[in-house]
């Protein structure tokens, strides 16, 4: 069966609540899901998941540290994440806050990965992004990352 990881950093639970109604898109889908705190997850777990989605709270314009580590550790993994799924989310405490260059940054080391991207022409383009707590729109975007990503890993698998 297929399956999606989704990785966070919170650190006020805004992030957090993201990752969760992200799962929710997932689990619409009726494809396994795991949720996990970074500092839960090693850098191995990327290797069984057939989509990987990452959210980070938006630290002067970019990732919080703890993603970042992780994404750099994966570099030992280089071209063994080739043809998963991946998509991004972040929040942030302002409109100009940084998350579109949190996520851009998140998804440009899934693209030197090999990986695959799905866009949306509607909402949050790059991914859903919340300005401090979610807010329904916020979160309704989240539930659509996470089924867009288990619609396109059930495709390809």
């Amino acid at each position: 069966m297929a399956k999606i990881l989704i990785i966070y950093y919170s650190k006020t639970g805004n992030t957090e609540e993201m990752a969760k109604a992200v799962g929710e898109g997932v689990k619409e889908e009726r494809v396994e899901v795991e949720v996990k705190r970074v500092e839960d997850t090693k850098v191995e777990d990327l290797l069984e998941a057939d989509g990987i989605i990452i959210g980070s709270p938006t630290y002067y314009g970019g990732m919080a540290a703890p993603i970042k580590e992780l994404l750099d550790g994966s570099v030992r993994f280089h071209g063994q994440l080739k043809g998963k799924v991946g998509g991004a989310f972040s929040s942030s405490a302002n409109i100009g806050g940084g998350n579109e260059t949190t996520i851009m940054g998140i998804l440009s080391a899934f693209l030197i990965h090999g990986m695959i991207i799905p866009g949306t022409p509607e909402g949050d383009h790059y991914g859903p992004v919340a300005i401090g707590a979610p807010d329904g729109r916020s979160k309704s975007q989240c539930k659509d990352l996470g089924q867009r990503v288990a619609r396109l890993v059930k495709r390809l698998g």
